[in-house]
């Protein structure tokens, strides 16, 4: 079921599989159905691609929707400023650009647990309004997107 495109809600677009289990998990402790993650793009110059093709486009006709970019940045520290200027002026404050530094992948390689428990562990320490696992060195880049987001959760 998908959500109400006349109210508050946030579609989450993640670049890989990996990040696809990390927004469930995020999603699923959130417990919203006011939330949808949509299907991976396969590639963050896919995610940006995409957006710009497809859902700058939908954002102006529901001003209600809130966008998620969920990438991996490969320690490419320009690559989330690359993405933020290509956002549309009109839509770029209801868009938040979130993932791991590197990838995903090293997240569970410290023992984190399965990219969907890393996710819900993500959105417990959301919930809570605190850094814990968000604090991470490789999760600590996101603080001033996540700060944006929490105004619009509570919002949502």
């Amino acid at each position: 079921m998908g959500v109400n495109r006349h109210r508050p809600h946030i579609h989450i677009l993640p670049e890989d599989d990996a990040n696809r289990q990390l927004a469930n998990g995020f999603e699923l402790n959130l417990d919203l159905s006011q939330i949808q993650v949509l299907p991976v793009a396969g590639g963050w110059t896919h995610v940006r691609d995409e957006f710009l093709g497809v859902h700058a486009r939908e954002m102006r006709r529901f001003p209600h929707r809130f966008f998620v970019l969920m990438i991996d940045s490969d320690k490419d520290e320009g690559r989330i400023a690359s993405i933020r200027a290509s956002i549309p002026e009109d839509v770029a404050g209801r868009v938040f650009i979130l993932g791991v530094l590197s990838e995903p992948e090293d997240l569970k390689r410290q023992g984190l647990g399965s990219f969907e428990a890393i996710g819900r562990t993500l959105a417990e320490d959301f919930k809570q309004g605190v850094q814990g696992l968000w604090a991470h060195d490789l999760m600590k880049h996101n603080t001033a997107e996540l700060s944006l987001l929490r105004r619009v959760y509570c919002v949502a």
